[in-house]
């Protein structure tokens, strides 16, 4: 701004008064045309980038084999491998999300999560902005030979969270057979496990722009869960608040979860039992939540919830309204 000032009051000297009114002249505009810019686009360099649902969660498999079986046989979703020494396969249930299993650090350690990725339009846009806000955040962002382009942070409990912005070249199409096969096609959300409601709503709200999408428990009065809703979509994370200390891995699995949405639980068991999966003897496998929304919950081979549930509700919620848009079948691909 000091350079502007004395760009603008300079005068020039050893010419004609004609002379220097004309060039008094230029200098008068070309001063007012630069603060102009300078004050236009000073505010759309600190915007946000948008982030618009969830883009990919990354779980620990044991068994390779039997969690391919499981995530393309019997959900149906594309299998795509990888390869590389990590061997880390995708399961897209449509063109731009994603599972994807990691061998565990440790075989048969109880956590199961890796992390929770986000869909940016611009990752980094996003991470330069994270960094003017005082978020620790990588030199660059990381290119994937698909194009796209991804930046990793951690939350204040340190749970890794990712932002990625989408390549070009998205995994082909399936068949119209294949494709017909999809238990689901949107992962709606995932939950995982928050100990200080605090700190994660001042990463999630105010350095990312999230909002509450609904807030609830098991008992009236209780907060035992808490949707945060994408600012520019419809996915949201979960917060799974008050696990003892040391949940068992059961817990753990359970509350690491992610939830892929359906019309209609009741055609959905259908399907399940004529791929072949029984429900428990005795029990119904369809629950209604407290959310007012039906759901049924399957537990892959490592024992990690999945948590089919259907995008409208049944009945009025508990505890809260719902305050955003709802989820929908993804039509893409």
């Amino acid at each position: 701004m000091i350079a502007i000032t004395r760009r603008c009051s300079s005068e020039r000297v050893g010419r004609s008064s004609f002379l220097r009114w004309i060039s008094g002249l230029g200098d008068y505009f070309l001063c007012r045309v630069t603060i102009f810019l300078i004050v236009v686009t000073a505010p759309l360099s600190a915007q946000k980038p948008a982030i618009t649902g969830i883009s990919h969660v990354v779980f620990y498999a044991d068994d390779m084999a039997q969690s391919v079986t499981f995530y393309e046989q019997l959900l149906g979703w594309k299998y795509v491998p990888t390869g590389g020494t990590n061997n880390a396969p995708h399961f897209y249930p449509n063109h731009a999300q994603y599972v994807e299993l990691l061998p565990p650090p440790v075989a048969g350690q109880d956590h199961r999560l890796d992390l929770v990725g986000f869909a940016t339009n611009d990752a980094d846009g996003l991470r330069r902005y994270l960094a003017a806000k005082g978020l620790p955040v990588p030199d660059s962002v990381r290119t994937e030979p698909d194009g796209s382009r991804s930046f990793l942070v951690h939350d204040p409990e340190g749970n890794p969270v990712e932002f990625t912005e989408q390549g070009k070249k998205s995994p082909a199409s399936p068949s119209p057979a294949a494709l017909g096969r999809r238990l689901s096609t949107h992962i709606m959300h995932a939950g995982y496990v928050v100990k200080d409601r605090a700190a994660l709503d001042h990463f999630y709200k105010d350095l990312l722009g999230f909002h509450l999408y609904w807030q609830g428990g098991a008992k009236e009065g209780d907060i035992d869960w808490v949707m945060m809703q994408v600012p520019d979509g419809s996915d949201w994370i979960e917060y799974m608040l008050y696990l003892p200390i040391n949940p068992s891995r059961a817990a753990l699995a359970s509350a690491d979860h992610i939830a892929p949405g359906v019309d209609s639980v009741a055609t959905l068991q259908r399907q399940l039992e004529e791929r072949g999966w029984k429900a428990q003897a005795g029990k119904n496998p369809q629950v209604l939540g407290v959310d007012g929304k039906l759901q049924l919950d399957l537990n892959d081979p490592d024992g990690t919830r999945i948590e089919f549930m259907e995008f409208r509700t049944t009945r009025t919620p508990c505890c809260s309204s719902f305050t955003g848009k709802p989820p929908t079948a993804s039509t893409d691909w």
